[in-house]
């Protein structure tokens, strides 16, 4: 059985790495977004790529708000929430 619990622990170890990750890929492709970027840059298509597959479905949600795309910061918030339940809930049951 310790078994299973290790591998638990290993894939909530792996999912925070993952969203401590995505966290820092949203956080700089705001920063970069105010400098108005070279969409053409391989770093800004990379970002976009990355990102875009997570911040497209939250747009059709939230559209902008007084011309702000607020939909980074709702993904942002979603990635915490899962780092704060999902990574200990599953700590806690592989332990």
């Amino acid at each position: 059985m310790f078994v299973i619990g290790n591998f638990i622990i290993a894939i909530a170890q792996i999912l925070k790495v993952i969203l401590w990750t995505m966290k820092w890929v949203i956080f700089i492709r705001i920063i970069i977004s105010f400098a108005s970027p070279d969409p053409f840059n391989s770093i800004v298509q990379f970002l976009n790529r990355v990102t875009e597959p997570i911040l497209e479905p939250i747009r059709r949600i939230v559209p902008p708000m007084g011309g702000w795309d607020i939909s980074p910061f709702i993904a942002v918030l979603f990635f915490y929430f899962l780092e704060i339940f999902l990574v200990p809930s599953l700590m806690g049951i592989g332990l």
